[in-house]
């Protein structure tokens, strides 16, 4: 969708609405128990990336039938959960998503792309949200921001942040700065269950652990090795 045209319409928080943020998150997690293959997928500002596992079979691999119904679930899904996280406030039109498929030939081109999706989340928000201050806080117009940033490397931008506006871009939310990952775990979870006895008719309680595979949402570094490491599973061999 036009997310400029989108968000100014809709008065969304700059230079991050974390209500929407959180929206698109859920339309995700809704996606992935959809389409159980997804085995990965990551996710800012208004753009989300879906990983479908190597060997899947899912509508025989055809790339249009993927593409159309991934898309139209997260569309559909983001209009049907709106007034959940934006209360009182009207939908003013329905949004528009586009879509394309990629096929990416081996683990590490895959990694490779997760982690300029991750960079630049970091370059856009960082850029972003000095931007937002200088309008918001300095008084510039958004002329006037765009000359001052412009030339401007990441530590400049930091020292701007820090000694202006006494922002520690560190300390901003993750959510913000590296965007979200939702993948597959498996829980324990504990249910209750009402047994008959062989030998008699008593009715017994019981409880018991079971796993069961969720999807979870963090917002962690995925450009190194350690969440990797901690999730093998998510790509299997290479």
């Amino acid at each position: 969708m036009q997310y400029s045209r989108f968000s100014d319409e809709h008065n969304f928080e700059k230079p991050n609405d974390e209500g929407c943020l959180r929206l698109m998150n859920s339309c995700a997690e809704y996606v992935m128990t959809e389409f159980r293959d997804i085995i990965i997928a990551y996710g800012d500002s208004d753009e989300y990336s879906f990983v479908f596992r190597r060997n899947t079979t899912q509508f025989s691999r055809r790339a249009s039938k993927l593409m159309t119904n991934i898309v139209s679930q997260f569309a559909s899904c983001f209009v049907f959960n709106w007034s959940k996280f934006f209360r009182g406030k009207e939908l003013k039109y329905p949004p528009a998503f586009d879509c394309r498929v990629v096929l990416y030939p081996t683990n590490q081109n895959l990694r490779d792309y997760l982690s300029w999706r991750q960079a630049d989340c970091h370059i856009n928000n960082l850029y972003n949200t000095c931007f937002w201050m200088l309008v918001q806080r300095d008084n510039c117009t958004t002329k006037e921001a765009e000359e001052r940033l412009r030339g401007t490397f990441s530590s400049d931008k930091n020292e701007l942040l820090f000694s202006k506006f006494d922002i520690n871009y560190n300390d901003i939310p993750p959510l913000f700065r590296k965007g979200s990952v939702l993948f597959w775990q498996k829980v324990e979870e504990k249910i209750v269950k009402q047994c008959r006895s062989k030998e008699s008719d008593v009715v017994e309680t019981r409880e018991i652990t079971r796993q069961r595979n969720i999807v979870i949402t963090q917002h962690v570094d995925i450009i190194g090795d350690e969440f990797w490491k901690l999730h093998p599973e998510i790509l299997g061999d290479s």
